[in-house]
């Protein structure tokens, strides 16, 4: 490696440096060799070769050095032609270790991107909803991918870098030392010379990348939400095309005149490497030159000690912000480990078990739960603020108790935020309760499978989410052994049929982010779809129709009414037509149960519920209340 790459590396790595670096943890090291020891056999190699190479580049300038010699000392052609075909052996074994040395590399280093990129995906799988909710998601994404890039450097650059180093550095340093000390440590009094700026240097390039980065992010921020649909839709209904487009072209100069600013430092910094390399080789040659001349040193060792000081150097050059890179490297590992280490909320027992063949119901029973603080489930960095949310909200839930028998079906009503969709989300185990206990026939829903609870209960949410896929692979996300007559069974009686069989792609349209290709009701009943696909024996429906016209919804609820016949269902709903077919209704007021009956005999009470029915039911179907 020349000197002038050798500056670049390093200043390369300086630019790309944390500032948030940390010392050096025997509980971090020993965590990222559990990772390390899978490519255990291939570390070897990749160490072994990358000796072997740094052994074969101080090797060259001495056979380099014979050559000359015996031409000057007028040696016969044979003994020349050897020691050249040396040379050609060397760099041809050069070039073929270094095929070998990056494959290596590049294996490791996947290798292990692989690895943690599975084990960082698989643990957040596991994390609960709470968790999303606060997490930026960008910030989640940039674990996986910057983070993750960053730790594996470790293996793949970092070690090799710096073994490889050391070991060049030392045979050129003894060799040096060995034809000619005095050379050697005039050379090396040129060092700080070309150390210092690169480190000096890299740290103000480190500055203005991070400032890059910054506007990058700005600009990528605002192209991702600008560029969604909802995003597009909003900036078009208020009307701010132009100033979006005058706020972007001001974020892109900036980072145009970082650019152009970046360019002429770097260029500058080269042009003062390359001056100071061509003093360190003036100087060998110079004064090896004298002391060839006066009958001291050979021509040849002249030659070799030219070659060896761009050995020397390099390596040195290299290993000056080896501690940079290493550090960063480990802060990418720390980066990666706070993910790790953060535990999921709600995880399956050791004894789980599956759910016994047999009716199912539903049962709460004195349930008492509140939201997990910030400081449970979420990190600082992930929420991009400087401390996580202290606030503690209370309970959500207070002992709330209700059955819901197998086959029955149970409305939850009441004003929004009374904690209807909290009871919804406890059954699924989307979150644990803190106290009491939800049971899905009969057990203990935390000492279920989690395989269990997915086939046992089918949930459609108000949002009716879908990802950026094909109708079909949103219908088979919980049924991936579907067929296709079984998919078109679920979209007739969710009354798409029609409508997919009309698209020029059929189940294989794509339904675009978050199904923005398809209206509201097409959305929600394309989850209604899904649900009636998987045949769950406990169906949640939490405002299922909310989404929906009242012609969509009369479409979907005789579906619905099909798919829920005989089976255990719970359904929180703001419409009339969902509820009052009901065995029983829950009107949730705080967090408690403040009524429970049909539909007539809460009406008759006169309590909270009939005075919901007035206001929010009534202009959906005239009838008077009855007199207590």
């Amino acid at each position: 490696m020349s000197m002038e790459m050798a500056a670049w590396n390093s200043v390369y790595h300086a630019m790309h440096a944390r500032e948030d670096q940390h010392p050096f943890s025997p509980p971090v090291l020993r965590r990222i060799a559990s990772f390390a020891r899978p490519h255990t056999r291939h570390l070897t190699w990749f160490l072994t070769l990358s000796v072997a190479t740094a052994v074969l580049a101080v090797a060259s300038p001495l056979l380099a050095g014979r050559v000359v010699d015996a031409i000057v000392e007028g040696s016969p052609l044979r003994p020349v032609l050897l020691l050249a075909a040396a040379i050609a052996a060397i760099a041809v074994a050069e070039a073929a270790l270094a095929l070998v040395v990056r494959w290596l590399s590049a294996r490791i280093g996947e290798g292990l991107i692989l690895d943690l990129r599975t084990t960082v995906y698989d643990h957040v799988q596991r994390m609960p909803v709470a968790f999303f909710t606060r997490t930026r998601t960008g910030a989640l994404v940039s674990r996986l991918n910057n983070d993750v890039i960053g730790a594996q450097r470790a293996f793949s650059d970092v070690l090799s870098g710096v073994i490889s180093n050391l070991v060049t550095l030392a045979l050129a340093l003894a060799v040096m030392i060995s034809l000619s000390w005095q050379i050697t440590l005039i050379a090396l009094l040129l060092l700080p010379v070309f150390v210092l700026p690169a480190r000096r240097m890299g740290a103000r390039l480190a500055r203005i990348e991070r400032e890059r980065t910054l506007h990058n992010a700005a600009m990528s921020t605002q192209m991702t939400e600008r560029f969604s649909a909802p995003g597009a839709t909003l900036v078009k209904l208020f009307g701010r095309p132009s100033e979006e487009s005058a706020e972007f072209a001001r974020r892109a100069r900036r980072v145009r005149d970082i650019g152009v600013r970046t360019a002429m430092v770097q260029e500058v910094f080269f042009t003062a490497l390359t001056l100071v390399s061509a003093l360190a080789l003036a100087v060998v040659y110079g004064l090896g030159g004298f002391y060839a001349l006066s009958g001291q040193l050979d021509a040849g060792t002249v030659v070799s000690m030219g070659m060896l000081i761009t050995r020397l150097y390099a390596p040195l050059t290299a290993l000056a912000g080896a501690r940079v890179e290493i550090m960063s490297a480990l802060v990418s590992f720390g980066r990666v480990f706070e993910i790790l280490d953060l535990a999921p909320l709600v995880a399956e027992r050791p004894t789980a078990h599956a759910l016994p063949p047999g009716p199912v119901s539903l049962e709460f029973d004195d349930v008492t739960f509140a939201y997990p603080s910030a400081k449970k489930v979420s990190l600082a960095s992930l929420e991009e603020v400087a401390t996580l949310d202290t606030t503690d909200d209370g309970p959500v839930l207070h002992g709330v108790s209700f059955r819901v028998e197998p086959g029955q079906t149970v409305a939850l009503v009441g004003s929004s935020g009374a904690g209807k969709t909290t009871i919804a989300q406890l059954a699924p185990r989307l979150y644990d309760t803190d106290s009491g206990t939800v049971r899905v026939g009969g057990h203990d829903v935390r000492d279920l499978t989690f395989d269990t609870l997915r086939r046992t209960l089918g949930m459609v949410t108000q949002d009716g989410h879908l990802f950026h896929e094909s109708i079909r692979a949103n219908l088979t996300l919980g049924s991936p052994d579907a067929t296709d007559d079984d998919l078109w069974d679920a979209l007739r009686r969710a009354r798409l049929d029609t409508l997919v069989a009309a698209l020029p792609d059929g189940l294989d349209t794509v339904v675009g982010e978050r199904g923005y290709r398809f209206s509201g009701g097409e959305r929600q009943r394309l989850t209604i779809a899904r649900l009636l696909l998987t045949n769950p024996e406990v169906v949640i429906l939490d405002e299922a129709t909310s989404a929906l016209d009242s012609t969509s919804e009369a479409a979907v609820q005789g579906a619905l009414t099909e798919a829920m016949r005989g089976r255990t269902c719970l359904v929180i709903a703001h419409r009339l037509s969902t509820i009052r077919a009901a065995d029983a209704i829950l009107v949730v007021e705080d967090g408690r149960i403040a009524e429970r009956g049909t539909h007539a005999e809460l009406l008759a009470r006169g309590g909270r519920y009939a005075e919901l029915y007035r206001t929010q039911f009534a202009t959906e179907e005239p009838e008077p209340v009855p007199a207590p």
